[in-house]
This record gives C-alpha cells, structure tokens and sequence, in this order.
C-alpha cells in the first residue's frame, strides 16, 4: 500500500470515527444494532430491485479475487428510494458500523453484515506494519499461519477484536501473505463442541458462524475440522 492510499484509508476511519462519536448514545447503539427488521426492508428491496432489473443486483463492482464475504457489498443509491425509503441507521452509508453485503449471489442472493469495527482494528495494525517496515512473525499455528508479535511492532499487549457471535475477545493472526486476519477458533470450537454439528473434514465451516446471525466472518481465512472435530486453519 503506498502512503497516498494508506493516509487516505486513515482519514477515512477517522471520519467514521468522529461521526460516531458525536451521536447520542441512543443514536449510538442504534447505530451498532443488526436489527432484524432493518434487514428484512433492505431484502425486499433487493428482490424487488432484481425482478424489475431483469435478474441484476444492486451492489458495487469489486475485484474478482476480494474476499467471499466483503465481495458484494449493496449500492443503496440503486435501491433507495425506489424500492425502500431510506437507508438503515446502522449502515456504514447512514454513520453506523455494519456494511451490508450480499451472499449467495448465484443461488439466494441473502443480505448480511460486516461489522467495519473490525476492519479498523486490522487497519491500525498494517498502518504500524507499515510504520515498522516489517512483518512480525511468531510461533506457527496453522499451515503458512502465525502468531503476531506485538511487542516487536510496540503495543504493550496483544490487539484482539469483539467477536460479533460471543462475548468472546478473539485474537489476530498473520498469514505468509503478510495480511492479517481475525482468528475465530474459539467461537467455531465452541459451536462444534455444544451443538455438534455434522461437518466434513476439507469443507470450509465458518458459515457455522452465521447460520442463526447476521453478521458475516469478515477478514478471516477458512477453517475446517481435524481427526478430533476441532476447528483448524485449512491448508492452501
């Protein structure tokens, strides 16, 4: 990323940041609700827009090689005000923290969420990858997967993110790509050892994650299961 990109990527966030500072904090939580209801309008309003556009959907162009679940993200300007009235308070669009997106595009296109809050985190820590000029590696805990070295980068302790399915503080890896990505074995373990659901060994199980939430496993990298049915990085 050159500097002209990476300081326009932090006044973004700062903008973001200030927007969501200055709400009330009705207006605040309101903002970081997924209500359900918000959902639904924004839905129906995709169908509604891909039966009179003649199959097409209302989302913005992104590179073929973006993530699976930040790949479709909804163009509000398509569907408000013609097929919804407004866009939702909590919409990165309307100040709130939540980017809607589109998943199974091909065969059901359904709409999710992605908490950006995560997104800044990672972007804090690139900008001090950037700052530093290196990678900090660690100890290997998946195929081409490790630990980050904080201290090397110089914060105090390690960084983690809210996970947006538990009460759940989950850690950041790097991967040899040299991105970083939000680790959600604790909360795939926990799905696979409390409901034990039937999963095959080389299937990618994080829609685990969002079978009964909204929101999606953004910025992270597939998992499957080992011999013991406990969640591992799969191997590229």
């Amino acid at each position: 990323m050159n500097k002209r990109l990476l300081l326009l990527s932090v006044m973004v966030c700062a903008a973001v940041l200030s927007g969501c500072l200055s709400r009330s904090p009705d207006e605040k939580q309101a903002s970081e609700t997924p209500y359900p209801d918000q959902l639904e309008t924004v839905q129906k309003a995709v169908e509604r827009y891909q039966e009179q556009s003649g199959g097409l959907l209302p989302i913005k162009t992104r590179d073929m090689e973006t993530d699976q679940y930040i790949k479709y993200p909804i163009e509000f300007s398509k569907i408000v005000p013609d097929f919804t009235e407004k866009i939702p308070g909590n919409a990165f669009e309307n100040g709130g923290i939540f980017q809607y997106v589109l998943t199974d595009v091909e065969e059901n296109p359904t709409v999710k969420l992605i908490d950006l809050r995560i997104a800044e985190k990672l972007r804090d820590i690139n900008l001090r990858t950037f700052i530093n000029g290196k990678l900090p590696f660690l100890d290997a805990v998946g195929d081409n997967v490790y630990e980050v070295d904080y201290k090397e980068m110089g914060f105090k302790e390690p960084l983690t993110v809210q996970s947006p399915y538990s009460n759940t503080h989950l850690p950041i890896v790097v991967a040899g790509d040299g991105n970083f990505y939000v680790d959600y074995s604790i909360d795939l373990n926990k799905i696979l050892t409390e409901k034990q659901p039937e999963v095959e060994p080389g299937t990618d199980i994080r829609y685990l994650l969002f079978e009964d939430s909204a929101v999606l496993p953004a910025y992270s990298l597939p998992y499957t299961v080992n011999e013991e049915n406990e969640p591992v990085f799969m191997k590229k």
